[in-house]
């Protein structure tokens, strides 16, 4: 899959993948990407992007001649670009989302600053905006990282075991359980003995257990519309009556 992002802080975004799993996936070809830093398409004094809004209030806009410009660029020689513009005004981005995007050929991803971008570039270039959070940072590079990250791990030959994207939290739509490694006692506690048994049936069950209980208290809200199996509403029953026993 190709990456390019379009970043005033280009070297904020070579810098951070340049470690661990999107290292690794530049490195064997997996993923390419590339920056282009919209101040180059400026014809301002020092690369100027940025500019009041009309109508007044607080802040700076990107404009949007050397953004579109960037972007252009960016998605020339290109047959299929996707371009996503990172922005807490954005669509949800999770999980599913991740695998969505995974399945692009070509994401070209807008990163914004200041108190965010002229309208016409969003209504003109971007394909999507995508939020990673109900929250305000200082810019889309953070998030386009996050992005990166998450989509990169659904590529083949990214990941060394394929089997540990399919178990990640959210890849059912809960939230995994809880895990151990060595030792099996310690002073900071013990591993549940259920994880020690080999009974491969009870062990699933516990995890499947533990993943409903750790959902319903730190995101209830994934529970709410879900389509529950038989076995999740045996063992959500049994969760209730535990609660009020």
């Amino acid at each position: 899959m190709k990456f390019d992002v379009v970043t005033l802080f280009p070297e904020l975004i070579m810098d951070s993948v340049n470690h661990g799993i999107t290292s690794r996936a530049l490195k064997d070809k997996k993923i390419s990407l590339k920056t282009y830093n919209p101040r180059l398409f400026s014809n301002r004094k020092g690369g100027q992007i940025d500019d009041h809004p009309f109508g007044g209030g607080p802040g700076m806009l990107m404009q949007a001649e050397p953004v579109i410009q960037a972007l252009k660029e960016a998605k020339k020689n290109s047959s299929n670009p996707y371009t996503i513009y990172m922005t807490p005004q954005g669509k949800p981005f999770n999980q599913s989302k991740a695998i969505e995007f995974s399945k692009k050929e070509h994401l070209v991803i807008l990163c914004g600053r200041y108190e965010g971008v002229d309208q016409r570039i969003i209504d003109t270039e971007i394909d999507e905006e995508s939020s990673v959070g109900d929250f305000v940072l200082s810019g889309g590079e953070i998030p386009s990282l996050v992005l990166i990250d998450a989509i990169s791990r659904f590529l083949e030959g990214v990941v060394g075991d394929p089997k540990s994207v399919e178990t990640d939290t959210f890849s059912n739509g809960l939230i995994k359980y809880p895990q151990y490694t060595r030792p099996e006692l310690s002073e900071f506690g013990d591993v549940p003995k259920v994880l020690l048994s080999g009974d491969h049936k009870l062990i699933k069950r516990w995890q499947l257990k533990q993943s409903l209980l750790k959902t319903r208290k730190n995101r209830p809200d994934l529970l709410k519309n879900r389509d529950f199996s038989e076995e999740e509403e045996e063992i959500m029953e049994e969760i209730i009556r535990e609660d009020e026993s």
